[in-house]
C-alpha cells in the first residue's frame, strides 16, 4: 500500500530531525567555494551539497530557479540532485512556487509530481494567489501519486502583506483563509496531512491559526535571522509540525562534505533542543 507524503514526512522527521536543507546554488556561494559560476561549478557545488546534507536531514529543498538559469544543462543537474538526495534517504521538496490555472496547472503538476517525470519530487511549493481553487490540479495530482504541496501563506518578504494581510469579506485575513483551506484538505489524516503551508521564520506578530494538521515550512531560519525562539513564538502548539529551512548557513560550511554534515547535525540538535 502506498504511503502518503504526510506519513513519510512524519517518519522522516522522527528519525532524522526537522531540518529542511536548502540547496540553492547562488552565484556568490559558488564563488565562496572557489568555483566558477558555470554549469561545471553548479554541478560540483550541488552534488557536493547533496553528499554532505542529504544523509543527515529529513528533507532537501533545491530552489529550481538557480538550476534553470543555466538552461537544459542546469535542469539536468537538478534531476541528479533530486535522484541522489532520494537515494541518500532524504525526501525532496522542490521549490518552484508554481501557480496557474487549468491545463497549465495540470502540466506543472505532471512535471513535478508524476513519478514518470525526471523532475518528480516528493512535494513542491505552490502559490494560491490566483485563488485557492486554481490549485485543484496540483491537489488532485498530489493525491493520485501520494505527493505533497506546500502552499504560500505568510511569507516574510516586505511586499507580502498587501495581499496576505488583506481582509476578505468573511473576515480574518487572506493568509488565514488559505490556512483554513489547507486544514480542510488535511482533515482526518493521520499522523499528518500532506498539504502544508509556507510561513516565514522572520515574520512579526501573527493572528492566524496554524492548526492545519499538516506540515509548516519555515524558510528564513539561520542566516536570514530566524531563531528557535521565533519559531516557538510564531507557531506555538504547532511547533512539532514545523520544518525550519536553512540554506546559506549550511552551505557556507562547505565545500568539505564532513563540514556540511556537521553543520546539519548541529542545526538539527538546536531545533530538537
Amino acid at each position: 500500500m502506498a504511503t502518503s507524503f504526510g506519513a513519510r514526512l512524519h517518519a522522516a522527521t522522527q528519525a532524522r530531525g526537522p531540518l529542511c536543507a536548502g540547496i540553492d546554488p547562488h552565484a556568490s556561494l559558488l564563488l565562496e567555494w572557489g568555483l566558477d559560476d558555470s554549469v561545471a561549478g553548479l554541478e560540483r557545488f550541488a552534488l557536493t551539497a547533496v553528499e554532505g546534507l542529504a544523509p543527515a536531514v529529513s528533507v532537501v529543498k533545491p530552489q529550481s530557479a538557480f538550476y534553470e538559469r543555466f538552461g537544459s544543462r542546469g535542469v539536468a543537474v537538478l534531476e541528479r540532485v533530486i535522484a541522489e538526495s532520494r537515494a541518500a534517504g532524504a525526501l525532496v521538496l522542490l521549490d518552484v512556487k508554481r501557480g496557474d490555472i487549468g491545463s497549465t496547472s495540470q502540466a506543472y503538476a505532471d512535471a513535478y509530481l508524476d513519478p514518470a517525470s525526471p523532475l518528480a519530487a516528493d512535494a513542491i511549493t505552490v502559490s494560491p494567489y490566483l485563488g485557492f481553487g486554481s490549485l485543484d490540479p496540483f491537489v488532485e495530482t498530489a493525491r493520485r501519486f501520494d505527493a505533497g504541496l506546500f502552499v504560500l501563506a505568510l511569507t516574510s518578504n516586505k511586499e507580502g502583506p498587501e495581499v496576505q494581510h488583506a481582509v476578505p469579506a468573511e473576515g480574518g485575513t487572506v493568509a488565514g483563509l488559505m490556512l483554513s483551506h489547507l486544514a480542510a484538505l488535511n482533515a482526518g489524516e493521520s499522523p499528518l496531512g500532506s498539504f502544508g503551508a509556507v510561513v516565514g521564520a522572520t515574520i512579526g506578530r501573527v493572528e492566524e491559526s496554524f492548526a492545519i494538521n499538516g506540515p509548516l515550512l519555515a524558510p528564513g531560519y539561520g542566516a536570514q535571522g530566524g531563531t528557535v525562539a521565533d519559531l516557538r513564538r510564531i507557531f506555538g502548539s504547532a511547533y512539532p509540525h514545523v520544518l525550519p529551512s536553512s540554506s546559506r548557513e549550511l552551505l557556507r560550511a562547505g565545500p568539505e562534505v564532513a563540514a556540511l554534515r556537521a553543520a546539519a547535525e548541529r542545526v538539527n540538535d538546536e531545533l530538537r533542543g
